[in-house]
């Protein structure tokens, strides 16, 4: 009894094999990137042909103004959009760590 009751596997420590922590695999963040951004272009697309007629009329000038040069997008748009975006900053995460892991150091004891 006492201190050696533990198998002969679990009190050498040399011969256990370390745990791996699980990771994702490094072709998932940039094809999620891809889809959503796609997706969002997507929508953006699909929602393009929305129309938004807007004129105002000037009294003193006997002119109506139109407003040219003026974007005005739909709310689907702007969603599509805005999830495009978020795909875009998926992507840039991804490239930025893929290129700081790069140049990291890959041996414990360089600085």
């Amino acid at each position: 009894m006492g201190d050696n009751n533990t198998p002969d596997h679990e009190s050498a420590p040399e011969q256990r094999e370390p745990r791996k922590p699980a990771r994702v695999p490094g072709v998932v963040l940039p094809i999620t990137g891809l889809v959503v951004l796609l997706a969002g272009c997507l929508v953006a697309w699909l929602n393009r042909n929305t129309y938004i007629g807007w004129f105002a009329y000037a009294p003193l000038s006997n002119q109506p103004f139109s407003g040219t040069g003026m974007a005005f997008l739909s709310p689907g748009t702007q969603a599509g959009l805005a999830i495009a975006v978020v795909g875009l900053l998926l992507l840039a995460f991804w490239a930025g760590y893929r290129t700081g892991r790069k140049a990291a150091p890959t041996t414990p004891g360089q600085p």
